[in-house]
């Protein structure tokens, strides 16, 4: 039959046919408020779950969030009543989002905790922000979009201009165009742990 040739029973475990699901029991915790980066959520949450992990995104209310390009995310659970310490790594994504979330304790709580634990904390482009404001980012090298390498620098990072760093427990990128390198960095990172 025409379309046959060649075709390859898909692995029923892991539909990608690409082996065992590296992050399969991994749990990652994201948050989301209006304006968030489109690209900057949705591209680790679709494929950190194509590598079997669970992506929990909370808001500060369970609703629905308009993208920065206008592209919608249903909140999970709330940022108030998710038990962050059951989660393995913490990502977060930019857009003028963070500049909001910064301001917003159990936020600044979460992100300390993740520190604390030494527990991988990847963010992207303006996500800097909420690190900085939970001051657990001097000594680290890292990166961010330009538009916020002052505030790193200020806040003690040692900045680059690299599409993604990695240092010990803290993963960064700049923008959408390193989401590649950046999501690749953090399962690298949590099939090492």
């Amino acid at each position: 039959m025409i379309g046959d040739i060649g075709a390859q029973p898909i692995n029923q475990s892991n539909p990608t046919g690409s082996g065992r699901l590296k992050l399969k029991g991994k749990r990652f915790l994201s948050i989301v408020d209006d304006i968030y980066e489109d690209l900057e959520l949705w591209y680790p949450k679709l494929r950190l779950e194509e590598e079997g992990a669970q992506f929990v995104v909370a808001g500060l209310e369970v609703k629905q969030y308009s993208g920065k390009h206008g592209y919608p995310c249903t909140a999970d659970t709330t940022i108030d009543s998710v038990d962050f310490t059951t989660f393995d790594s913490f990502v977060i994504p930019g857009g003028f989002m963070p500049d909001k979330l910064r301001r917003v304790e159990r936020v600044l709580e979460m992100t300390r905790w993740f520190h604390e634990q030494q527990k991988p904390i990847a963010f992207i482009c303006h996500a800097g922000w909420i690190p900085i404001s939970a001051k657990i980012l001097e000594g680290f090298r890292c990166t961010s979009t330009p538009g916020i390498k002052d505030d790193m620098i200020n806040a003690g990072v040692q900045w680059v201009d690299e599409p993604c760093v990695v240092d010990r427990h803290m993963i960064t990128a700049r923008r959408p165009p390193d989401l590649a390198d950046f999501c690749r960095a953090i399962i690298d990172q949590m099939v090492d742990n």
